[in-house]
């Protein structure tokens, strides 16, 4: 890579924050900027370096990473956050992610995915452990399948719950939008609908700046509160 991936790693424990940096000090173009021991020190250090990539704990004390990764959107909107942390529970995941991070890994993860992930998340896109991506799908797939619910909502007509966005989505990306939902990838979504991998990026930016979200992840979660899937 032609520029170095700056990198913030902010957790309370000293040991693991020491591993993480042995381990991400030897990658090649991954270069580890700054630490903090809790949220709060996270945005002061994250304002002042604006790192690329934010490895964020959840639980610490004076601020947790939840709250933090909410206010980075304000300090350091520019660096991507990737959870990292001991807890796999649903409302750690949606809360994660709800906050605004990219990427949701446990702790266990090995290495080599952790750099993969890191270099994901420089690249704009989102990364999840797959246990992690099981849930976020099944979540998906209970908000939109009627029968998981004792009143439903009924399905939206194409255009309808788009009155809260500038400007509307389209047929198509409303398609696209609702493959995302289920998980599909870039090629998956271009394989169903008949149309190139590229087109399916050309919409999905549009999209985004439409639903103004920063990832697919965070597009699908407001679209989904606007019943658009």
């Amino acid at each position: 890579m032609s520029e170095n991936i700056s990198i913030l790693l902010v957790d309370d424990q000293t040991l693991f924050r020491e591993g993480l940096y042995t381990i991400l000090s030897v990658q090649p173009g991954l270069v580890v900027v700054g630490e903090a021991a809790n949220g709060q020190e996270a945005l002061t250090q994250a304002q002042a370096l604006q790192p690329q990539v934010i490895l964020m704990d959840l639980r610490m004390p004076v601020l947790d990473g939840v709250a933090a990764t909410r206010q980075l959107r304000t300090v350091a909107p520019q660096s991507r956050v990737i959870v990292l942390t001991t807890f796999d529970e649903d409302e750690y995941v949606f809360e994660g992610l709800r906050a605004g991070a990219v990427g949701y890994l446990l702790k266990d993860v090995a290495s080599d995915k952790l750099v993969e992930a890191i270099r994901a998340a420089a690249r704009g896109e989102t990364f999840l452990q797959p246990s992690v991506a099981a849930k976020v799908v099944a979540e998906f797939n209970r908000l939109s399948n009627p029968s998981a619910h004792p009143a439903p909502k009924p399905t939206p007509r194409p255009g309808a719950g788009q009155n809260a966005l500038v400007e509307p989505l389209s047929e198509r990306e409303l398609e696209i939008l609702r493959l995302v939902a289920t998980g599909a990838s870039n090629r998956e979504i271009a394989n169903s609908l008949f149309i190139s991998e590229g087109t399916v990026k050309n919409h999905l930016t549009s999209i985004l700046g439409k639903l103004e979200a920063r990832d697919r992840t965070q597009a699908v979660i407001k679209a989904r509160d606007l019943g658009l899937v």
